[in-house]
């Protein structure tokens, strides 16, 4: 693993100089937060050019960027840490110079080997680790290594016009500032966000409170098969305004799980109607209107897959980045949990994805700690059809 070095201070008179804009918009305690986060960010390829960017640019400590794939033609397409001189070379080593270029303050680590012959204690050493581009199941793999460790995790992918982004952050407290209300806040605002703590101040003659709420949630494995809150599917007008999109992807994992990580394929009548088939049952699963899952939607999400584009790139890194730089300076509220973006109609619904248990079977989920697992991740991916 290469490494390219810069100072481990505290945080500096020229770099409160270097980030003034954004110092002033969330402060130097946060600016401070962010200068020692380690960040992981798993495959090189456009998304993640735009996460590194706008990381990189924000003032992180370190980023470990890792990919064992070479350069391609196809790379040039959207992806522009890379050019054609780099095709053949390792895709994390290509990017890692225009990387360091844009902010040499950050610590920048290269690293080519194969992310699934990491162990799990691998993702202990990140505060947040973030996967592009992987299948389901080495998604969720990774997923659970992260929570054993109580470490952020991210997913995140491009499929043409489409995207997508899930977090699981375990449990994270956050700050708001707001004018304090005439009327009590809830503890419980919403099934998984509640207010923890409220402290008041003073500012020019008005009473602002500080409030700490927390919010918890769901490895994606779980998530992967909750429902959809009762405020999307209740009423038909919700139920036909939450995008296919959901549906489909839930049939694109499905897919991966059964053919061990491979895609479908457009061109092959097995892959689309075994493609059709899950995504359909996915519809069902989650109540939704069979009206809205036409073959026209699933044909061109099918037309799609394997596509980067750069401003769809642009848009689905750029919400990333800016949740990962909210989080680690536990400033505004996080993405919960699956955020969805449509280029053709422009729109990113976001969707809380979590199982519903009754009260006491909640709690004693909450009181079984996780057990590690010592099985490498190139062992424990394997998947059993």
């Amino acid at each position: 693993m290469d490494s390219i070095n810069t100072s481990n201070q505290s945080i500096s008179a020229d770099e409160i100089a270097l980030y003034d804009r954004q110092i002033r918009l969330w402060g130097v305690k946060a600016q401070e937060k962010l200068r020692s986060a380690n960040i992981l960010l798993i495959t090189v390829k456009a998304l993640a050019n735009e996460v590194a960017k706008n990381l990189v640019l924000a003032g992180i400590g370190s980023l470990t960027i890792i990919d064992h794939e070479p350069v391609t033609e196809e790379d040039l397409g959207a992806q522009f840490f890379v050019s054609q001189e780099n095709i053949g070379q390792n895709r994390a080593q290509a990017a890692g110079p225009q990387i360091r270029a844009m902010n040499p303050r950050v610590r920048l680590h290269i690293d080519t080997d194969n992310v699934r012959s990491k162990p799990p204690e691998f993702f202990a050493k990140f505060d947040v680790t973030i996967a592009t581009e992987l299948d389901f199941t080495l998604y969720t793999t990774i997923n659970a290594a992260c929570r054993i460790a109580n470490r952020r995790f991210y997913a995140a992918g491009l499929h043409g016009f489409y995207g997508y982004v899930f977090s699981d952050l375990i449990s994270h407290d956050f700050v708001i500032e707001r004018s304090k209300p005439n009327v009590a806040s809830p503890y419980q605002e919403t099934p998984t966000r509640s207010i923890v703590q409220i402290t008041t101040k003073k500012e020019n003659n008005k009473v602002i409170e500080m409030v700490t709420k927390r919010e918890v949630y769901t490895p994606l494995l779980l998530a992967n098969t909750s429902p959809l809150p009762e405020d999307f599917t209740r009423l038909p007008r919700k139920r036909r305004q939450v995008t296919p999109l959901l549906s489909c992807l839930r049939g694109l994992w499905e897919f991966e799980k059964i053919s061990g990580g491979r895609l479908p394929s457009e061109s092959n009548a097995q892959d689309r109607a075994s493609f059709i088939e899950l995504a359909t049952n996915a519809l069902q699963e989650l109540k939704l209107d069979i009206s809205t899952l036409t073959s026209e939607a699933l044909l061109k999400f099918l037309d799609n897959l394997r596509c980067e584009l750069s401003p769809v790139a642009a848009f689905v890194g750029g919400s990333l980045a800016q949740d990962v730089i909210n989080v680690l300076s536990a400033r505004e509220q996080p993405l919960q949990n699956l955020l969805l973006f449509d280029g053709e109609k422009s729109v990113a619904p976001i969707y809380p994805l979590h199982p519903f248990f009754p009260p006491e079977v909640g709690n004693v989920l909450a009181a079984v700690a996780p057990v590690a697992n010592p099985i490498p991740l190139e062992e424990s991916a394997v998947v059993i059809l």
